[in-house]
């Protein structure tokens, strides 16, 4: 008897932070910018041990946001949520049309030999282990990052990511490809990677778009917590 795949790894025993229960960086009447902690999802899972999430906390405290785009779960950083409906219409534009611009912090195995690159490798989703993703030139999504590094030590390379695109794990993934996987990722590094971190270093460190009402560019920070 065959058994469907599971989801690797599965959402199981979810303890989400509690504190800061929301850090809010920016809020007006349009919209609102976050930083979310890792180990807390995005949106709400099916489940209702699930429901707590970013969006839930935010409507609580301001009773109108609304999701514009995700971070995985174990992603830490910068969010924007939107107040109105126009905002959202606005801003989830912005994001379509790969108008806004997004910085990454990430601590990666090993020690990169150059000191910047780019990564233009086509995604799609490795569906018998899924959510992972791999790259795939036949049948993938194109996705470009850029990359540089930042510092380096004995085991471990910071790196800043600039993605052009936003496949889901793109970062993750095209790390992987440069052999250099991201630490405490628990998709896809294994060993010493994977037990070296507690949590995965990964972080959304800036999020630059156009104000939907003001019609300027407006940027927002969240320093890197592992840097």
């Amino acid at each position: 008897m065959s058994h469907p795949p599971s989801l690797t790894p599965p959402l199981v025993n979810y303890r989400p932070p509690m504190e800061p229960y929301l850090d809010v960086l920016f809020a007006d009447a349009h919209f609102v910018i976050v930083d979310k902690p890792s180990g807390l999802l995005s949106v709400p899972g099916k489940a209702e041990e699930h429901r707590d999430c970013l969006e839930y906390r935010a409507r609580e405290r301001f009773g109108d946001t609304r999701i514009v785009h995700r971070l995985d779960m174990d992603t830490s950083g910068i969010m924007v949520l939107a107040r109105t409906d126009e905002c959202h219409r606005n801003l989830g534009r912005q994001f379509e049309k790969r108008k806004v611009e997004k910085s990454y912090m990430a601590r990666v195995w090993g020690a990169m030999a150059a000191d910047a690159g780019q990564v233009d490798l086509p995604l799609i989703c490795d569906w018998p282990n899924r959510p992972k993703q791999m790259v795939s030139h036949e049948h993938g999504k194109r996705a470009v990052t850029d990359w540089q590094v930042v510092a380096r030590d004995d085991v471990s390379t910071l790196v800043r990511l600039t993605p052009h695109t936003g496949r889901s794990h793109q970062l993750r993934v095209h790390m992987l490809s440069l052999g250099h996987v991201i630490m405490g990722d628990r998709f896809y590094a294994e060993g010493e990677a994977l037990a070296a971190a507690d949590r995965l270093m990964l972080h959304a460190e800036s999020l630059r778009f156009i104000h939907p009402d003001r019609g300027e560019w407006v940027e927002f920070i969240s320093p890197c917590p592992f840097g």
